[in-house]
């Protein structure tokens, strides 16, 4: 039960779900979250870290850039959870605005 209390615990932050949206569009460099979200390298590197104590992210190291992605879903509560990620927060303007920008970046190919 501890697990599933942890789980839910990375879903209680406005920036962790910003993330994980980011993540559901695919792999994402460490350079390209802290330039959607406007965010210091420090907290979203923190965020990461709980996002992967949390068993819901993996990182693999290229050089010096880290590069983070969703983990197949490990139940069907985890499932569902980024389910529900995809389609409730579709409607919120910070997650338009988020996905626009990531989009914009992609197209500049941010990261060495």
């Amino acid at each position: 039960m501890k697990e599933t209390a942890r789980f839910f615990k990375a879903f209680s932050d406005e920036t962790r779900l910003r993330i994980l949206r980011l993540l559901l569009e695919g792999e994402l460099c460490i350079c390209d979250l802290m330039e959607v979200l406007g965010l210091p390298q420090s907290k979203v590197s923190r965020h990461m870290a709980y996002l992967k104590h949390s068993d819901l992210v993996n990182d693999r190291r290229v050089g010096v850039w880290i590069y983070y992605s969703l983990k197949e879903p490990q139940s069907k509560l985890h499932e569902y959870q980024m389910k529900c990620i995809r389609d409730c927060l579709e409607g919120y303007e910070v997650c338009k605005k988020d996905l626009q920008r990531l989009k914009s970046l992609q197209v500049k190919k941010s990261c060495a």
